[in-house]
């Protein structure tokens, strides 16, 4: 489960940073005139002209030379308000799964240690390797974890159209915040929004168990990397919404560290210590595949069946000849 989630977390950021940047390029325009026509067209009309739109009637309504950068905030903040229900319910998901996941180690060892002894031949492989679904499917657990990309999916179109917004606007492609240049690139908003998401990532592992951390440094590493890499690429407005997205993180992370984990696992224990999860797998199931000749090819389902059938030939031919005699 580790491993899926790991490359889950994986192809999940890339694909949004793939989407963010093919939709967001430029497409041989020249400078501020939106696309007529193709992907990039329909992308504007759905995302960067609706907020390109509200950021220049946030910026008339507040004035001033800093209305730009105070209309991304607003955005962001209505975005990351909707966002974040989605966030604590998946972040909720996960923690459950984490201390269920965690109880079930000891079946997980098991397994893994099976594995990494030599002489398996494949069938013991295969046989193996299906206890550690029969464990999560025998105790309604997910292999997948509680993770969820929806949040990222209702960020994406959002991340497009303020680049777009920008970028095709002379007037927001002018405009500053603060000093800082909304329509050039920005080394202080990029570094900012970075180091916000590495304490975020950090806050992430405050209670998590030392083999659960293991398994989240990808992540860890990730997410600011990501938010580097495309705040530097863009311009400062995209730069000031990571930012702002940022701070929203910590504050979200806070309240999933302080509140809902320990919440969570009061609730998780008290469930257990009703209801506690089934021993699928112990040493002798695992000495049972081992011990299997390595010319077997049937799993221990068919080896059950076909323990029965032979059984019931045999009554059936000792049963012929006390009939014969009867006779």
């Amino acid at each position: 489960m580790k491993s899926k989630t790991k490359y889950f977390s994986l192809f999940a950021m890339i694909t949004v940073l793939a989407l963010t940047l093919t939709g967001c390029a430029n497409n041989g325009q020249s400078i501020y005139q939106a696309p007529t026509s193709g992907p990039y067209a329909w992308i504007f009309s759905l995302f960067g002209k609706p907020i390109q739109n509200i950021m220049l009637a946030v910026e008339h309504q507040i004035g001033g030379s800093n209305g730009a950068g105070w209309a991304i905030i607003i955005i962001t903040f209505v975005v990351q308000l909707i966002v974040m229900p989605l966030r604590l319910a998946s972040q909720r998901k996960m923690t459950t799964q984490q201390e269920k996941t965690q109880k079930l180690q000891p079946q997980m060892k098991l397994i893994q240690e099976a594995l990494k002894k030599p002489g398996l031949t494949q069938p013991q492989q295969m046989q193996i390797s299906q206890l550690q679904m029969r464990v999560y499917k025998e105790n309604n657990m997910s292999m997948m974890g509680g993770m969820g990309c929806l949040p990222l999916l209702i960020q994406l179109p959002i991340m497009m159209g303020i680049y777009q917004a920008v970028a095709y606007s002379k007037e927001l492609a002018a405009s500053s915040f603060f000093g800082i240049s909304l329509g050039q690139r920005s080394i202080i908003l990029t570094v900012i929004a970075t180091l916000l998401y590495v304490v975020q990532g950090y806050l992430s592992m405050v209670g998590i168990p030392e083999e659960q951390k293991k398994a989240m440094q990808m992540t860890l590493i990730l997410s600011p990397a990501m938010t580097f890499f495309i705040s530097i690429s863009a311009p400062g407005a995209l730069a000031l919404y990571f930012l702002v997205g940022g701070l929203i993180a910590i504050l979200q992370q806070l309240i999933t560290t302080f509140v809902i984990m320990p919440k969570v696992k009061r609730d998780v224990a008290a469930e257990l210590n009703e209801r506690p999860l089934k021993v699928v797998v112990t040493q002798e199931t695992i000495d049972n595949i081992l011990n299997t000749t390595s010319s077997s090819t049937s799993t221990p389902e068919a080896n059950k069946d076909l323990h029965q059938d032979l059984r019931a030939r045999n009554a059936g031919k000792q049963k012929r000849p006390n009939d014969s005699d009867k006779n």
